[in-house]
């Protein structure tokens, strides 16, 4: 009889053992996924009972995104203000289809689950109040984000703009065209939801899901001439250094690489450093990095920014690189000779953010030291007192302050010979333009127009680095360059921020 016992007796302590460690599993190991599980309807109701932190700007407190009540089972509504304006900062908030944008980045500060709140929370447990999610303050300025906006879709373009404090790395512009309504998402109607869920996704469609400021990549062109100009530098050669002024340069037996419209550079057979820059002349550049080799370009690329893969602001940004994306582990490699001479001009495998080459031009500005890009300014409570505020981070030093101050200087020469509308009086631009052939048939395709500028006169230092680009020509199509169709916006861009007060 004992030995049937102690057999039922050991397979209930097994069978316990087991209950306890699934328990265990579920409860401890997976709670965290489970909770985050967008089936899990509990923690949907849960959340949308509690009222969810905002959204704000960083120069006014604009709200970006808000709640309303209602009087379904969904206590409360979000609500975007400026949808469209905003939503690549935002993103979205959805009973379907989860969280993107700063919404899914600081979600346990939106939702009140983060360990900065707790005192908040106890307070509320405490006192009986409704509990109530923290709010994130962006660094996002409403006028820059505003002349952004306005200048590119007032013509109907497709592209992104990114403008940057120098000194900070805060990120005062993020836009992205076109782009889309998120007040469609946060719908409680589950139909309105999918409607715009098929219209933003469609394959067929403008995609104006897709975050081109941090999540696209695209040939960088002629502003990537910038990162060749400062490992020269590095390299002891200055502005007046003589580069080949040749229309066209051999890059092997059967590819010939040319100038705009087959010109020479300048009026002699050479051409100094700084007007090559300021005429963007390929055939010297090309020339130039193939002179200075693989290594020396990929160290400077990397002082940049360029390669650093998991970067996120707190939005994950995709990976700039100068060599071949497949395998990743080429991305920082530069295949061959021939493909040397390409990079010099930006071209074949360099592919750079709009995010990547605003900060370029920062670091230019802040005298060659890079901060660490973010998008986020501080952490406030329900009643938006502070809680933790963002510092500065200084990612690297890119460059010495003296050839910091000696590109700048070549940049001011640069665009004095940019044309394009939106000159702004009384403010000194440093810049670069660039238009970049892209597709299987770049020669009928029309190019990628780029433009990053700086401010390079403000008393105290620049108070912004900008990026545009205009994809596939904008509306001037194969005739478009960086001056005529990038350079007006990213002036507008400046001139909100210095006029605001940014």
């Amino acid at each position: 009889m004992n030995t049937p016992l102690r057999r039922v007796g050991l397979a209930m302590m097994v069978m316990i053992v087991l209950l306890l460690a699934n328990a265990t599993y579920v409860q401890v190991i997976k709670a965290d996924d489970y909770r985050k599980d967008p089936r899990n309807q509990r923690v949907l109701l849960d959340e949308y009972a509690r009222q969810r932190g905002q959204i704000i700007a960083g120069d006014n407190k604009t709200q970006l995104a808000n709640v309303t009540g209602t009087t379904d089972r969904l206590r409360y509504l979000r609500t975007y203000p400026n949808g469209a304006l905003y939503a690549p900062v935002t993103g979205y908030y959805s009973t379907i289809y989860s969280s993107n944008g700063i919404e899914h980045a600081e979600d346990d500060v939106l939702n009140g689950s983060d360990d900065r709140l707790f005192v908040r929370r106890l307070s509320d447990l405490i006192t009986g109040r409704d509990p109530r999610g923290g709010s994130v303050q962006t660094s996002i300025n409403t006028a820059a984000q505003q002349a952004a906006y306005t200048a590119l879709t007032s013509r109907g373009l497709t592209g992104a703009v990114v403008a940057i404090d120098p000194k900070t790395g805060q990120i005062l512009a993020s836009v992205s065209t076109p782009s889309y309504d998120p007040n469609r998402l946060a719908s409680h109607d589950g139909t309105e939801q999918k409607k715009a869920w098929t219209e933003y996704t469609d394959p067929n469609g403008p995609q104006p899901m897709l975050n081109r400021a941090v999540t696209a990549t695209y040939p960088p062109g002629s502003t990537f001439k910038l990162v060749v100009t400062a490992a020269a530098l590095a390299d002891g050669k200055n502005k007046d250094t003589q580069l080949t002024a040749a229309p066209t340069i051999d890059i092997n037996k059967n590819t010939k690489l040319e100038n705009y419209n087959g010109s020479t550079c300048g009026s002699g057979q050479t051409a100094s450093l700084q007007d090559a820059l300021a005429l963007s002349c390929n055939t010297a550049f090309a020339q130039l990095a193939h002179d200075l080799g693989p290594d020396k370009l990929r160290d400077q690329a990397a002082k940049f920014g360029i390669g650093q893969n998991g970067l996120q602001v707190p939005l994950p940004v995709s990976r700039s690189c100068i060599g071949p994306t497949v395998p990743s582990d080429n991305c920082m490699t530069i295949a061959d000779s021939d493909a040397l001479y390409s990079t010099g001009i930006g071209q074949r495998d360099v592919s750079l953010t709009p995010l990547e080459n605003a900060e370029i031009a920062a670091t230019i500005a802040n005298g060659g030291q890079r901060m660490q890009p973010n998008m986020v300014k501080a952490i406030l409570g329900p009643d938006l007192s502070p809680v933790e505020t963002t510092k500065p981070v200084v990612a690297g030093q890119a460059m010495s302050s003296d050839d910091a101050a000696t590109l700048r200087d070549m940049m001011i020469k640069s665009e004095q010979h940019t044309g394009g509308e939106g000159q702004l009086s009384g403010v000194t631009i440093a810049s670069k333009t660039g238009t970049a052939e892209h597709g299987t048939d770049p020669r009928h395709t029309p190019p990628h127009a780029w433009y990053v500028a700086f401010d390079a006169s403000t008393p105290g230092g620049p108070k912004v680095a900008v990026a545009v680009i205009v994809e596939n020509g904008g509306d001037r199509g194969l005739g478009a360059t960086g001056g005529k169709v990038a350079a007006p916006i990213g002036r507008a861009v400046i001139g909100a921020i210095l006029g605001g007060g940014g």
